[in-house]
């Protein structure tokens, strides 16, 4: 990232800690961030479940919790096609 903009490790690892931040305070505000071209974040809740533990195969209650879900935006998609 640093190399692409010309700019110092210091200051992207600067920059990218302010987006970190700023995003994840917009979204316990249940905000959505959108960046025109490169996609958007949104929180959703996923409810309490029931799973299994993979070692032994027993049930175990998955707690409820909030999940940051990420969409892609169309300048991203195509990049990656």
């Amino acid at each position: 990232m640093a190399a692409e903009a010309k700019i110092t490790k210091a200051d992207a690892k600067k920059a990218l800690d302010a987006f970190v931040k700023v995003t994840g305070n917009a979204l316990k505000k249940d905000d959505r961030v959108a960046l025109v071209g490169f996609g958007s974040f949104s929180l959703t809740k996923r409810s309490a479940r029931t799973g299994r533990n993979p070692s032994n195969g027993k049930p175990i209650k998955i707690a409820a919790k909030k999940v940051i879900k990420f969409k892609a935006g169309k300048d991203l998609n195509d990049k990656v096609q």
